[in-house]
């Protein structure tokens, strides 16, 4: 299993147009078969970062995934909310697999 952190960098007055970005993820990524932790908007300190977070089973999952979310009339929609808003300054995603056990397990 692998967690997809999104770290985006936002416009900071555009706050409420992130917010309704994230909304619209919340819909489309599980639909797409992502199962989503969630979106994390700033609410105190760094007034710029902002979060998606969600698991993939591997990377061969994870292209098939994006697939169906290109293809999803939300996921479309959200996209080019996205473009057209230019709220998002930076988006990285990274892939991380949770390290389990204890000392020489």
């Amino acid at each position: 299993m692998l967690t997809c952190i999104i770290r985006y960098q936002i416009d900071p007055t555009r706050k409420a147009a992130f917010e309704e970005y994230a909304r619209a993820w919340n819909v489309a990524i599980p639909r797409a078969g992502a199962g989503l932790i969630g979106y994390f908007a700033p609410h105190e300190g760094s007034a710029s970062l902002a979060y998606g977070i969600y698991t993939i089973d591997n990377l061969a999952a994870y292209e098939a995934y994006r697939a169906r979310l290109s293809e999803d009339p939300l996921g479309r929609e959200t996209y080019l909310f996205a473009q057209r808003e230019r709220f998002i300054q930076r988006e990285d995603r990274t892939f991380l697999k949770r390290v389990t056990g204890g000392p020489g397990a």
